[in-house]
């Protein structure tokens, strides 16, 4: 029941928008994960500070029972009530450090948990756009990235930056017991040690950000290759893509290696100066003894707590530098995936109501974010209920007018209206429902049939899967598969044929019933034996519904009510499919090469 109740109160997080002003202050982040669970946070500060002050007063009660035991021993209560105290001592030091350990295997796993939902839903926000330019392997991996460098730097600094700070202040305090002078030295030094270690760490952050970067792109790299290993061995680049990873490899072990030598250089430093600083305190104190100024036991707490600032000194140079190193990589990390969405709802957004789906674009200029210019000052209105086909040739503008309908894009001047509503004041949400695409290559999930069929609909039925399925033709090879609608697909349909893909695109189009529908070219896949199948259940998926259709077999658009030709991002034909053939124009010219193309391929 816990597992399930924290699993809901991760699906119920809010969308992660404002996430975008931690893009360039990694340091703030923390508070808002904290903000969320401040007496969890309370009480692992609260013990660990309790625990530290237990551990330097151990050293006190060292002091205590040498001094107890120099005494007369007549005082036979006295050795046992010192060592009372430091058994005491120790005993409250661990039991504390075991309720730190105990709460914060709780809380840090949960501030990582809530992290990655956060940084997925913000990721999931962008637009297609977004993800053309980036590798999906090195997103994924800049998501681990920052959820382990959180939990790291939390855990670093409750267990290995904020004891040695306190131990060394504890240990100044205890030190004004023998001597106030001796303690105030110790003051300045440590103050001037913890300044000069700060101010070199931070000089060697360069190269912890290039470790950081040449890292995530190791991870890019394998990612991209194993996700395309069948053109890989296709064209014979095993060898080729080996020698490229040992490369990328090669970097970044080059980076790691400067980064880790410069930590280790700032280590050098800090233990020459940490030695010299606490053989430099017990001479001081063997001194004061010799004249009387300080019992044995001062003599013993002086020379425990130098050992005790030693080492935490040394851990606190150890833990600053690593924490160094971890902000790099979270700084990285969240510069790339906290980017503002491009593609937000518009403050007065409304749900967008179909009334037959009519499209419109009225105006329209848009150009891509490279600069590429599409479109200038483009209109066009499509009926509703009418069959449209975009025809051209490549790079006239097809694919960019389906993107911008979609809202994929934003266009840079004139509006895109669906039943007279812009789709720049629609909600997402209402625009995707009004829309269904089959594309021609056919995006699957590693699910099930049954998962990858229903996406577009959650809460349809089995039946109406099944109903669906059915329509597209898909009933047949469902039936054969071992685990019928819940054999797994693998990864982007592996499992399944170019044909079956589509099918199943054609499934899910079926049951989501939208009233626009998007088809590009959704017969391409398939082989000649079900190709008319799948043409009748398209018509009768296509039967009272806005349709446009990116062609490239022309011959799929005899049936269609108008064809729109586009050339260089203009409108340059627009009618019936039998009109076009007898004006002879661009359509006419295309038809024909195809025709011939046909012949030659039959003969």
């Amino acid at each position: 029941m816990v597992d399930v109740a924290k699993r809901s109160k991760r699906t119920e997080l809010p969308l992660t928008e404002d996430l975008c002003r931690y893009r360039d202050r990694p340091l703030a982040i923390f508070g808002r994960y904290i903000r969320r669970r401040p007496l969890a946070h309370a009480a692992i500060l609260l013990a660990i500070l309790g625990a530290v002050g237990f551990s330097i007063s151990t050293q006190y009660g060292v002091k205590f029972l040498v001094d107890t035991l120099s005494q007369d021993p007549d005082h036979a209560k006295g050795p046992w009530l010192a060592f009372a105290m430091l058994v005491s001592f120790i005993a409250a030091d661990n039991l504390l450090w075991r309720v730190a350990g105990w709460i914060a295997s709780y809380t840090f796993v949960d501030v990582t948990g809530d992290l990655r939902s956060e940084l997925f839903r913000h990721l999931t926000g962008h637009a297609p756009g977004y993800f053309v330019d980036r590798l999906p392997g090195v997103l994924t991996s800049r998501i681990t990235a920052t959820s382990n460098a959180i939990f790291q730097i939390e855990y670093m600094f409750i267990w290995n930056v904020l004891p040695p700070c306190v131990a060394t202040f504890g240990a100044i305090l205890f030190l004004t017991l023998v001597s106030v002078k001796m303690a105030a030295v110790l003051v300045v030094v440590a103050a001037i040690v913890m300044l000069a270690m700060f101010k070199i760490a931070a000089a060697g952050r360069p190269l912890h950000h290039d470790f950081a970067n040449k890292a995530a792109a190791v991870d890019g790299e394998m990612v991209d290759v194993i996700g395309n290993m069948a053109l890989v061995r296709a064209f014979g680049g095993i060898a080729r893509e080996h020698c490229r990873f040992d490369h990328t490899v090669a970097q970044e072990m080059t980076a790691r290696r400067r980064s880790l030598q410069y930590l280790e250089k700032l280590r050098l430093i800090h233990a020459l100066v940490v030695v010299v600083m606490t053989l430099a305190l017990l001479a001081w104190a063997i001194i004061l003894w010799q004249e009387k100024q300080a019992t044995v036991g001062d003599v013993v707490l002086v020379c425990t707590l130098g050992i005790s600032v030693l080492s935490a000194t040394r851990d606190l140079a150890v833990a600053l530098v690593d924490v160094t190193q971890h902000m790099a990589r979270l700084a990285e990390a969240l510069a790339t995936l906290l980017s503002p969405h491009e593609m937000r709802d518009h403050p007065e957004a409304s749900a967008l109501v179909p009334n037959g789906a009519r499209v419109t674009f009225e105006n329209v200029t848009f150009s891509y974010p490279n600069g590429k210019r599409v479109f200038d000052n483009f209109s066009v209105n499509i009926e509703p209920g009418q069959r449209v086909g975009l025809v051209g040739r490549s790079g006239g503008g097809k694919s960019t007018l389906v993107a911008l309908m979609q809202r994929f894009y934003r266009v840079q001047a004139g509006r895109v209206l669906i039943d007279g509503h812009d789709i720049a004041r629609a909600t997402e949400a209402s625009l995707r429902n009004v829309i269904a695409i089959v594309p021609q290559d056919t995006a699957l999930l590693n699910r099930s049939l049954l998962e990858n069929i229903r996406y577009g609909r959650p809460d349809a039925t089995d039946e109406e899967v099944w109903t669906a399925a059915t329509a597209a033709r898909c009933r047949p090879f469902i039936e054969n598969m071992p685990q019928g609608l819940d054999t797994i697909v693998g990864d982007r349909g592996v499992k399944l044929s170019g044909g079956q893909r589509q099918r199943i695109a054609i499934a899910r189009a079926f049951l989501k019933n939208a009233p626009l529908l998007i088809l590009d070219e959704a017969t391409s896949a398939l082989d000649s034996e079900a190709e008319e199948a799948i043409r009748e259940a398209l018509e009768n998926l296509m039967a009272g519904r806005t349709v446009i259709t990116i062609a490239h077999r022309l011959s799929t658009l005899r049936n269609f009510d108008r064809i729109l030709v586009l050339q260089s991002g203009k409108l340059i034909e627009d009618g019936a499919p039998d009109i076009l053939m007898r004006s002879r124009g661009v359509y006419h010219d295309l038809i024909i090469r195809e025709r011939e193309r046909l012949a030659e391929q039959a003969a």
